[in-house]
């Protein structure tokens, strides 16, 4: 029973935390590579292109011992490239704002990915909206909040709380509304589109798992797909060869932590995606916010500012509604057998992603 209770609560807990430091720190690395030339589209590529080389000779183990897998069909790969093309525009969007802004701003926005989540999976009816449930309640109040909380960080920075007596301009650029407003509106709709893809990615995932459930196969397939998609539409794009060249100091070191980091964060996103659901996933986007101020301040000589703590506090707020959700749910659960959950192995009503499953499998 212990060991049953760690696996599905305390491991995926520690495993989401996990990735949301490392997440955090590789947007911290791209943006000081960033400053010295190497451009977005080739730190995507090169990202993905390591990550496919690392999980490679995994995959081709597991799939060498493992007899228990369905068929691989074309319908499988034709999600797995769905996938391909929202991680690949999605990473593109994240490290052109974080460009233009810095990883604070980033883990601010990606506050909003719960709230995204939940309106698609009510969209693609892999969630029941049931207004007298108090799940549902807490769920629409932690979206309301998780907007409200990414706004105050966003458009109010208010005084300075804490300041430092070194500071590292360079890997940290504000945009005040008064000076450049189009900035930071441009900035904002980037990451706020990239958390939106990615929202997206948590759904068809949960799919691909339900039909395939080999987390480190998909993953290897996403990171081909992403590569293969992505490399010649940014060669394409950006033709400044220039920041495509790979030298030794920060962009080196920021590329190969990303591919270890992005292979390490998909493979415990898939597995939890499969185990608990996208809902679950996404609630722990909101601590990043926190673990790039602490960064910021610790390290890189940042001030902590009045709004980041505001938003702090909201984003806590809205943790404790979403944790009251889950176990309120749990508890409808075992009550009425039919509740349908993103969490749970059976719907209320069939998810549109899942009208041909049958024939997949």
């Amino acid at each position: 029973m212990a060991e049953n209770c760690c696996y599905k609560d305390v491991l995926p807990f520690s495993a989401m935390v996990a990735v949301e430091c490392t997440n955090v720190v590789l947007n911290i690395l791209f943006k000081a590579a960033s400053l010295r030339g190497l451009s977005y589209y080739a730190f995507n590529v090169y990202s993905y292109a390591l990550s496919t080389l690392l999980l490679l000779p995994l995959a081709f183990i597991i799939f060498l011992r493992t007899t228990e897998l369905p068929t691989f069909k074309l319908s499988v790969l034709y999600r797995i490239l769905l996938l391909g093309v929202l991680g690949s525009v999605a990473q593109v969007c994240g490290y052109k704002g974080i460009e233009y802004s810095s990883a604070t701003l980033a883990s601010a926005i990606s506050n909003l990915t719960p709230a995204f989540t939940f309106i698609l999976a009510l969209i693609f009816r892999m969630e029941k909206l049931g207004l007298r449930s108090s799940s549902t309640q807490a769920k629409i109040m932690g979206t309301i909040v998780s907007i409200s909380g990414a706004m105050v960080v966003v458009l109010y920075e208010g005084p300075a709380v804490i300041e430092t007596s070194f500071q590292l301009p360079s890997l940290s650029v504000h945009f005040p509304l008064s000076s450049s407003l189009s900035n930071w509106v441009i900035v904002g709709l980037l990451l706020a589109v990239e958390y939106l893809l990615f929202s997206m990615w948590y759904i068809v995932q949960t799919q691909v798992m339900r039909i395939y459930p080999s987390e480190l196969i998909v993953v290897f397939l996403y990171n081909l797909c992403a590569t293969v998609i992505s490399a010649p539409v940014s060669l394409l794009v950006d033709k400044n060869l220039s920041g495509w060249r790979l030298r030794p100091g920060i962009a080196l070191v920021a590329i190969v932590y990303s591919g270890f980091a992005s292979a390490f964060s998909n493979i415990v996103h898939t597995w939890g995606l499969h185990l608990k659901g996208p809902l679950y996933i996404s609630i722990f986007r909101p601590l990043s916010i926190a673990i790039a101020a602490a960064i910021g301040v610790i390290f890189l000589g940042d001030a902590l500012y009045l709004g980041s703590v505001v938003g702090a506090i909201i984003i806590s707020v809205r943790n404790t509604g979403r944790l009251y959700s889950k176990e309120a749910e749990e508890e409808e659960m075992s009550e009425d057998c039919d509740f349908g959950s993103l969490g749970s192995s059976s719907y209320g009503k069939t998810p549109l992603l899942q009208r041909n499953e049958a024939e997949d499998m």
